[in-house]
């Protein structure tokens, strides 16, 4: 599998996107990675780690877009860009999958415009995994697209349904449509109508609204919403989460007793720490382009981009973005 990396993108770039390429490179003997960005830069990280040097290929690339750009305008100046090089190594088709830590509305805008959209598709949808106490879940659209039609959230409900399947190898996924209440007539003229279309549609496992406070127990493994909602729960879900644990921390830190406590409690703090730390998914697939897209966490460090290297490996290895296309298809 060849998959490209926007070597100059995220806050810890360069530094953080090597080094976790150096360790995905020990861990799947099957990947090529083609990293984009200042050849002598990145090719002097590279050498200060043993590595297979016939998996890696430098892409040379001058330019990078920045967090504060614009995202269309800055592409279509920023021809030799490190995320503008790595997309269209996908677009033609040198490579399998994309991932990028950098400016997120750039690499969206990106993979719409260069890399270009499934047949069917009407709007790509940004679907991050996240922890629920009873299970992961996805939540799509996370910020791609603000304004939607109702009918765009059936096709994120699609996609997200076949990605359950897919990859997380889920039998007929819960669908949930984010709202204010459970009753049918809860919500604004978009959720409503979306409500009926989602209920009549036979290809997914449709089980109602869902209200925010539910969202986080995971019962429902696809979590649809617009991406100005969606974008909000995500972030929202990230600081309370942070928040949470550092108050727990600072309660254990109190006194004596409790630090005594926590020393029988640390398998569980540590579990419950794993399973709230971004890091370990590595990132979120943009869905419904015609190609593998994966973007990581700005702040990523080397761990989430080696999880977002396994990541697009296993979207490849269990034929994602084929079943994404049979299955708009067959719609």
């Amino acid at each position: 599998m060849k998959i490209a990396i926007d070597g100059m993108g995220g806050d810890n770039a360069p530094e953080a996107v090597v080094s976790g390429c150096i360790k995905a490179l020990s861990e799947y003997n099957d990947i090529h990675l083609y990293v984009t960005g200042p050849e002598d830069e990145l090719r002097a990280l590279f050498e200060k780690n043993s590595y297979d040097k016939e998996r890696v290929v430098f892409v040379n690339a001058t330019e990078v877009i920045g967090t504060n750009e614009h995202p269309v305008m800055a592409l279509r100046r920023k021809k030799d860009s490190s995320i503008s090089k790595a997309l269209n190594l996908v677009k033609e088709k040198k490579c399998d999958a994309v991932i990028s830590a950098g400016s997120t509305g750039a690499f969206l805008a990106g993979c719409t415009l260069v890399i270009g959209r499934i047949k069917g598709i009407e709007r790509p949808a940004l679907a991050p995994i996240m922890p629920g106490k009873n299970g992961p879940f996805m939540v799509i659209d996370a910020g791609a697209n603000v304004d939607v039609k109702p009918f765009y959230l059936t096709q994120f409900a699609k996609m997200g349904s076949i990605y359950f399947e897919t990859v997380m190898e889920h039998t007929k996924p819960k669908v949930g449509l984010i709202n204010i209440g459970e009753e049918a007539e809860k919500g604004n003229e978009l959720t409503k109508e979306a409500y009926k279309l989602l209920k009549d549609e036979k290809n997914i496992n449709f089980v109602g609204n869902v209200e925010p406070r539910e969202v986080s127990k995971g019962d429902a493994q696809v979590l649809v919403c617009d991406g100005f909602v969606g974008n909000t729960v995500l972030k929202m879900y990230e600081g309370t989460a942070l928040t949470i644990l550092s108050m727990i921390k600072e309660e254990i830190m109190g006194s004596t007793m409790s630090k005594i406590g926590a020393v029988f409690m640390k398998s569980a703090f540590k579990s419950l720490k794993k399973k709230m730390d971004y890091t370990e998914y590595g990132g979120a697939p943009f869905l419904g382009v015609d190609g593998l897209c994966v973007k990581a966490h700005g702040s990523s460090d080397d761990k989430a981009f080696k999880n977002a290297i396994r990541q697009a490996k296993a979207f490849h290895d269990k034929k994602l973005l084929e079943k994404l296309k049979n299955g708009i298809k067959s719609s």
